[in-house]
This record gives C-alpha cells, sequence and structure tokens, in this order.
C-alpha cells in the first residue's frame, strides 16, 4: 500500500512561498483564526506519547452590552492500540488508557468541553456485519464502564465529555444504538443523543447492527455553552444539521468513522457548510489509521472480499459560523485539536447575514408535511 499523505496543508508549506501561503490560508481557510499559545508541559506530552497538538483561537467583535463568552473545546482523533483480534476487555482498556493520556492534555491547555470520535472505544467493526464478537463492545450509556471511565475524567478535570458508544439499551430488550453519551463536568451523564441517519453505502452497512435513533435533536445547557451532537452520517443531512440550530445549539459535535474512498472529497465541505447555514460552530471529527479483521468480508459495491475498509482519514477540523475554520489535524496521526471560541460570534453572524431571519420555515415546514403524505405529487409545472 502507498504511504498515505500527512496533511494538506504540509504540501501547501512546501510548494508555496510563504509571502504568498498568507493569502492561500486566508482564501482556503478564511481569516478569523489565529494560533492559539498552548503550555509548554502539553507539548512536552503529546511528544512523549506520539500524538499531534495544534491550537487556535476564532473570536468575535467587542461588544459593549455583552462580555466575551470565551469556550476551549477539544477533539480528538486516534488509531486503534490493539488488534482487532485481541480480547475484546484488553482492547477497551487500550483505549481508555490512550483517550486518558490525550485528555490529560487537553486539561493541561484549558479544554472546557471534548469530544472524542466515533464508536471510540472499540474497533469500527460495522462494516463486517457480524454480530459477534463486536457487539460484545456494547455497554450501558448510563452506567457502563466506559461511561463510569469518562465520568472520571471529567470531575477530575472540570470537563465536560461527549464519549460516543455502541450502546446496550436494557431497558428496551437489550437493543443496540450508536449513542453520543454527554457527560457534565460534574462528572453527572447529563443525557445521550442517539445517530439520526445509518448509512447503507459502500462498506457501511450498520442497519446490521443499529437502526437509526429515536432521540431527535436534543441541545445540552452545560455550563459552558449548549452543545448538540450529529454523529457521523447525520453529516450529509442539511435538515438533521438545521434541528439542531433550531434548537438554539452553539456548538455542534460530528463525531465520525469515514474513510478516503468514500467520502474525502466531501469531508472539509459539509460540516463548514453546516456552521455557514446555521451560525453556529461545528467540530468534524474522524478516526485515522486503517483497521483489518479476521474474516474477510464483501461490499454492495462489486469489490472483491477484503479484511479492512480503507483508511480513515483523520483531518479534524473546527468551523466557525462567519465561514472560516482551523486547518485540520493529520491524516494519519493521532491528534488533539485545541480551539478557543468566542460564542458571541453566533449571534453577530445572525444579525450581519439574517439567514434565520429570511428563512422560510413555514414554506419549507408546508412542502415537507406534503412531500411525507403518502398521496404527494411534486409540484412540476408543464407547458
Amino acid at each position: 500500500m502507498a504511504e498515505e499523505t500527512e496533511n494538506i496543508d504540509n504540501i501547501l508549506k512546501e510548494h508555496i512561498p510563504a509571502e504568498k501561503l498568507k493569502e492561500v490560508n486566508r482564501i482556503l481557510y478564511g481569516g478569523a483564526f489565529s494560533p492559539l499559545d498552548l503550555p509548554g508541559e502539553a507539548t512536552k506530552l503529546a511528544s512523549e506519547h506520539d500524538f499531534e497538538l495544534q491550537g487556535y483561537a476564532i473570536g468575535a467583535k467587542p461588544e459593549q452590552r455583552r462580555q466575551p463568552k470565551i469556550v476551549r473545546i477539544g477533539v480528538i482523533q486516534n488509531k486503534i492500540v490493539l488488534p482487532t483480534t485481541a480480547p475484546i476487555k484488553d482492547q477497551v482498556a487500550s483505549l481508555h488508557n490512550r483517550i486518558s493520556e490525550i485528555v490529560e492534555a487537553a486539561a493541561l491547555c484549558g479544554v472546557n468541553i471534548i469530544c472524542f470520535q466515533e464508536a471510540w472505544n472499540m474497533p469500527f467493526a460495522f462494516c463486517t456485519r457480524q454480530k459477534h464478537p463486536w457487539t460484545e463492545f456494547a455497554e450501558s450509556a448510563e452506567d457502563g464502564p466506559t461511561t463510569k471511565f469518562c465520568q472520571e475524567l471529567a470531575k477530575r478535570y472540570n470537563m465536560v465529555i461527549i464519549s460516543s458508544i455502541l450502546e446496550r439499551d436494557a431497558v428496551h430488550s437489550e437493543t443496540l444504538w450508536n449513542t453520543s453519551v454527554v457527560i457534565s463536568n460534574s462528572g453527572a451523564v447529563m443525557g445521550k443523543s442517539r445517530k439520526n441517519h445509518i448509512p447503507r453505502v459502500g462498506d457501511f452497512n450498520e442497519s446490521t447492527y443499529y437502526m437509526e435513533g429515536n432521540t431527535g435533536h436534543q441541545v445540552f445547557e452545560t455550563q459552558f455553552g449548549r452543545v448538540a451532537i450529529n454523529i457521523c452520517f447525520g453529516r450529509h443531512h442539511p435538515l438533521n444539521w438545521l434541528a439542531y440550530g433550531l434548537n438554539g445549539a452553539e456548538i455542534v459535535f460530528n463525531p465520525s468513522a469515514t474513510v478516503g474512498s468514500l467520502s474525502e472529497p466531501l469531508w472539509p465541505i459539509e460540516a463548514r457548510n453546516a456552521a455557514i447555514a446555521n451560525s453556529y460552530f461545528t467540530a468534524a471529527i474522524n478516526r485515522v489509521g486503517t483497521e483489518s479483521f479476521p474474516d474477510e468480508f464483501t461490499s454492495g459495491d462489486g469489490k472483491k472480499a477484503h479484511h479492512d475498509f480503507g483508511h480513515f482519514y483523520g483531518s479534524s477540523y473546527i468551523a466557525a459560523p462567519d465561514g472560516s475554520r482551523t486547518p485540520g489535524l493529520s491524516r494519519t496521526r493521532d491528534g488533539l485539536l485545541v480551539t478557543e471560541l468566542d460564542l458571541n460570534l453566533c449571534r453577530q453572524v445572525r444579525d450581519r447575514w439574517c439567514l434565520q431571519m429570511t428563512g422560510r420555515y413555514d414554506m419549507y415546514g408546508e412542502v415537507l408535511t406534503q412531500a411525507a403524505a403518502r398521496d404527494f405529487k411534486p409540484n412540476i409545472i408543464k407547458e
């Protein structure tokens, strides 16, 4: 296999003169972010434990009647640590240990809210269509070992943690769900948000394991801001993003697991578009590495049987409501992206662009109601 490209930003730095690179970055990323000065202790920890550490700030204009509403968010992307053939208990423990190393660095950087990638405590086995042993990774969202692990971290570091897991719902016949658990900085479980849209494309045959979520578009009012979670495939659905905005979200996290052969051209666009359209911040998070499984599996796209479904390309980033975004993390390495946000920017952008004021929600609601009816007929005018 050819060596994976590390980072598009490195290619730009290598081939574009420094005096022109600043203008290139302005065009690509917008002009609102600036590098964040991170503590040396955190940088040292990243070097010792071999993960990338980046930091940026996205500010807002000073206001006379509101103080800045500053929050530092962190997103983590990582590979699995052990082979998929290792005992399940060992795989989970190794990922708990890996995440605790990176969360420690996040705490040193003053992170208030942190989000992990989709199904972070297991390999992304939902391509295989095998039930066992992969369903054994499922846990209770309320009091499973991974939630308890995150509760301890949240209390220790005074940090809101968003933890995406395979949930075992014991109350409802032990049904499985793809779920993000929101843990307050107090250590209490605030609630959970289930994946609204389930892919059936290429190797992503996830409906073998779980179906569309039933928690709607909840927004969680944390001490540091109002957050929502749009899990993975939901980023392809503009109305899904819209609903979180209508419910008052200031930051929408998108924990994901997606591979380059399928979605990489879409990746830098979708979460950024959502931030613009809904006047909130978005955080796009993708895992890294290639995960190989013991048994071959096939897809619905005619490919020969294979043991993996490609390279998870990382490239996690933060996008702002004014259209700016941070550079992405590496395509190949574990990483922590720390971004300081002034949430006042959300209202400032709404006042400038008036997208919510000019939205025709009554009209959209009417056509959606019509389209959902069994007797719907498209409104097409013919000669």
